[in-house]
C-alpha cells in the first residue's frame, strides 16, 4: 500500500427495505484507522450504501486529503458498476449528484469486494453499518 494512498471500505445496512438504516466507513491512512458511522430512521439499503461513500468523501474534503490517491472498496455491485461501467442512474438521483460532486477531480480507484466474506475491513464497515441501524431502530 502506497503511503500517499487512502484506502476506504464502505457499507450500508437496512433493517427492512425501507426501514431504519445505517452506514459504516473505514478509512485507512498510513496504518491509522478512521471510523465513521450513522444512519437514518426511514431509508433503503441502496441509499445507505451511497451515503457511506458520501460521508467518506466529505470527510476527506473536510480534512484536506482530497489530493491523495484514493481506493474505495464497496460490496455494492450496483454502486461500483454504475460508477465504473456507466450503468444508468434510475433512482436516488440526489445522492448520485452528491457522489459526482464529491468525487470530481479526485484520483479514485473504485473496486467491488465480496460482502461479508474474508476481508476484515469490509467486515468492520458492515458491523458499523449494522450497529448504527440497530441503534436507530431502538431509538
Amino acid at each position: 500500500m502506497n503511503e500517499n494512498t487512502l484506502t476506504i471500505y464502505t457499507d450500508g445496512s437496512c433493517l427492512g427495505n425501507p426501514g431504519p438504516g445505517g452506514y459504516g466507513v473505514i478509512i485507512i491512512d498510513n496504518g491509522k484507522f478512521i471510523k465513521l458511522s450513522g444512519g437514518e430512521p426511514d431509508t433503503t439499503n441502496n441509499r445507505m450504501e451511497m451515503t457511506a461513500i458520501i460521508k467518506a468523501l466529505s470527510y476527506i474534503d473536510e480534512n484536506g486529503m482530497g489530493d491523495r490517491e484514493i481506493e474505495i472498496f464497496s460490496d455494492s455491485d450496483l454502486l461500483i458498476s454504475t460508477i465504473t461501467k456507466g450503468w444508468k442512474k434510475k433512482a436516488n438521483k440526489d445522492l448520485w449528484a452528491e457522489i459526482e460532486k464529491l468525487s470530481a477531480w479526485k484520483n479514485i480507484k473504485w473496486a467491488w469486494i465480496k460482502a461479508h466474506h474474508i476481508d476484515k475491513y469490509n467486515i468492520m464497515a458492515d458491523r458499523l453499518a449494522n450497529s448504527s441501524a440497530q441503534k436507530i431502530k431502538k431509538a
